[in-house]
C-alpha cells in the first residue's frame, strides 16, 4: 500500500514529517511540564489510564522494539567480523544494558527510602540527578528515533509518536512522585530541554546505522523497565485490565498497519 504522501517531492514529505515529528515533541514536553497538575492521576487504586498506558508503551517494545532488534543483528553480521550468533547476542545485550541501567537507579531509589532522615536528604539530589538525567537520556533518545522506520506514513508516526507520549505519561509521574519539589523545580526543565535536543539531533546529525541499532536495543530494554516498575508493586494496586486492552490495541494497530503495506 503506497504511503498518503507518496506523491509528493522528496522535500515536501521531508517537511511534512519534520511537522509532524515538531508537533509531537511539543506535546512530549507538555507532558514534561505538566504532569504534576494531572491530580486524577495520583489515586489508589493505580489510575486506569496510567495501567493503559503502560500496556500501550509494552506492546510499543514487542511489537517495535524487538523486531528492530532483529534487524540490527543482521546489520551486525553483515558490517562486523562477528558470527552470526554473536552479532545477535550483541543486540539484544543493548536491551539488556537499558533495562539494568534503569533497573539499578530504581534499586538506588528504593533504598534511599530506608535510610534515616539525615542521610536521605543528602542522597536526594545525587539520585535525583541520576534519575532525571537517566530519564532525560532515554527521552532524547525517543524523540532521536521517532522519524525512522515509518515508510514516509505520517499515520504510522502518529501510532508511534502516541506510544512514546504514553510512555512519558508513565515515567514522568513516576519521577514526579519520587522527587515532587525537585522534579517541578528542576527536573521537568531538564527533560524538556532533553526532548527539544533530541528533535534537533535527529533533524540535523545522521547517526551510523550501527549506532542507531543499539540504541533502539537499550531504548527497549529501558522502557519495559521503566513500565513494569510502576505496574507491577502491590501496593499501587496496578489494574490489569486497562493494561491489557491498552497493550491489545496498540498490538492490533501495528498488526493492522503491516498486513496493509
Amino acid at each position: 500500500m503506497a504511503s498518503p504522501i507518496s506523491w509528493l517531492s522528496v522535500e515536501a514529505i521531508v517537511a511534512v514529517l519534520a511537522l509532524i515529528t515538531f508537533a509531537f515533541t511539543l506535546l512530549f514536553c507538555a507532558v514534561h511540564l505538566f504532569i504534576g497538575r494531572l491530580r486524577f492521576l495520583d489515586r489508589l487504586p493505580r489510575s486506569r489510564w496510567l495501567s493503559a498506558a503502560g500496556g500501550v508503551a509494552v506492546a510499543y517494545v514487542f511489537m517495535h522494539i524487538l523486531p528492530e532488534l532483529a534487524a540490527h543483528a543482521r546489520v551486525l553480521e553483515e558490517r562486523t567480523p562477528l558470527g552470526s550468533h554473536l552479532a545477535e547476542t550483541t543486540a539484544y545485550a543493548s536491551g539488556l544494558a537499558g533495562l539494568a541501567l534503569f533497573y539499578g537507579i530504581e534499586r538506588m531509589v528504593n533504598a534511599s527510602k530506608d535510610a534515616d532522615e539525615a542521610a536521605k536528604k543528602r542522597a536526594d539530589r545525587e539520585l535525583f540527578a541520576l534519575h532525571v538525567g537517566a530519564n532525560a537520556l532515554l527521552a532524547a533518545t525517543l524523540v532521536y528515533l521517532l522519524d525512522r522506520d515509518v515508510n514516509n506514513d505520517p499515520v504510522v508516526m502518529a501510532i508511534y509518536g502516541a506510544a512514546v507520549t504514553l510512555h512519558f505519561l508513565g515515567a514522568d509521574f513516576g519521577s514526579h512522585k519520587h522527587h515532587p519539589r525537585l522534579y517541578h523545580k528542576v527536573g521537568r526543565w531538564v527533560l524538556v530541554a532533553a526532548t527539544l535536543i533530541g528533535w534537533g539531533a535527529a533533524m540535523t546529525v545522521e547517526l551510523p546505522e550501527l549506532w542507531i541499532g543499539s540504541l533502539v536495543a537499550f531504548v527497549g530494554g529501558a522502557i519495559v523497565l521503566v513500565t513494569l516498575k510502576e505496574e507491577l508493586p502491590a501496593e499501587r494496586e496496578s489494574r490489569f485490565l486497562p493494561f491489557a486492552l491498552g497493550a491489545g490495541v496498540y498490538a492490533g494497530l501495528i498488526a493492522a498497519q503491516k498486513a496493509l503495506v
